[in-house]
């Protein structure tokens, strides 16, 4: 199976005070591989190191609060999910586009689906 990966532009949200570039979106990698954990996505944010999360954890947060511990998902409007990650380090909340993650997740879904044998 092949691995997918795309790459996004989320918004990192903060309380602190920004100005001017740092309001701009950062560069975000989501990441599936299939043989490595079929039943997860890995999300990779610049400066800190790749989250892991479940797949249907993601899919269910576009439609509705989802998610305790680590990981939580839920939309945001009509177009937003929020993304927050939580560690002993503090916490990060991400701002995307749902159609970005909706796009990617369905990529994966292609990328595991299995040919119809004769």
């Amino acid at each position: 199976m092949s691995v997918v990966e795309q790459y996004a532009r989320a918004h990192i949200v903060t309380d602190a005070d920004l100005v001017g570039e740092e309001q701009s979106a950062v560069p975000v990698v989501l990441r599936y591989d299939p043989d490595d954990d079929p039943r997860a996505v890995r999300v990779g944010l610049p400066g800190t190191h790749e989250w892991t999360i479940a797949r249907a954890l993601l899919e269910q947060g576009l439609r509705a609060p989802a998610g305790s511990g680590e990981v939580r998902v839920w939309p945001c409007g009509r177009v937003q999910a929020i993304v927050e990650f939580h560690s002993a380090q503090g916490v990060s909340v991400v701002q995307f586009d749902s159609k970005t993650l909706l796009r990617f997740l369905r990529r994966t879904y292609t990328a595991t689906a299995q040919p119809v044998s004769n």
